[in-house]
């Protein structure tokens, strides 16, 4: 009876691939507005500041993330015969993860002003973030308040851009009570 109650094998895994693909699908939505909501790069009309990272950068920022694909690509091989599970979701789920690898490689647009910042095709207010304390030496690291665990949130660049960006984030984040708040969708609004 309690056989039964349990989902098929299959079914978890047409699950967990379809749920795999909606985040492959949402990630890919995101990096395509990188380039309209940040047009320029250098410094902005606005006081910002705005760069684009390269590969190796990303390969750099993202690291953990690689690693732990890697794993989760390897990791169905293994269960496939133990769970009677059809091999072609294996497949899927390989190839929707090998996407999502290539799309945390693609260089990134990242961009500052007073009242946010630009990373991963989405906009964070300063009021949301703060340094970290320990700060890797190849990038820097944000934390997003309230995201716990998940709230790292690195970001990519040469030195030279990063140096710049550095001081422009403790800036901003000195600053963040003064400066007005709005709600514009782009950075040249801002």
């Amino acid at each position: 009876m309690a056989e039964d109650l349990l989902l098929s094998a299959n079914t978890v895994a047409a699950a967990s691939v379809f749920v795999l693909g909606l985040i492959v699908a949402w990630d890919a939505f995101w990096l395509t507005r990188q380039r309209s909501d940040i047009p320029e790069l250098g410094e902005l009309s606005n006081g910002g500041f705005a760069w684009q990272s390269e590969g190796p950068h990303e390969v750099i920022r993202q690291w953990g993330n690689l690693a732990s694909m890697a794993a989760m690509i390897a990791l169905p091989w293994a269960l496939l015969e133990a769970s009677n599970t059809s091999y072609w979701y294996a497949i899927l789920w390989d190839a929707l993860l090998s996407l999502h690898i290539i799309s945390l490689l693609i260089p990134k647009r990242y961009a500052i002003t007073r009242t946010h910042l630009f990373a991963d095709g989405q906009r964070y207010s300063w009021n949301r973030l703060r340094l970290a304390r320990r700060q890797p030496t190849r990038r820097i690291m944000l934390l997003r308040q309230g995201w716990g665990i998940f709230g790292p949130l690195p970001l990519g660049g040469g030195q030279n851009d990063l140096s710049l960006a550095r001081s422009r984030i403790e800036t901003a984040l000195d600053n963040e009570a003064k400066w007005p708040h709005n709600d514009m969708k782009r950075i040249e609004e801002e």
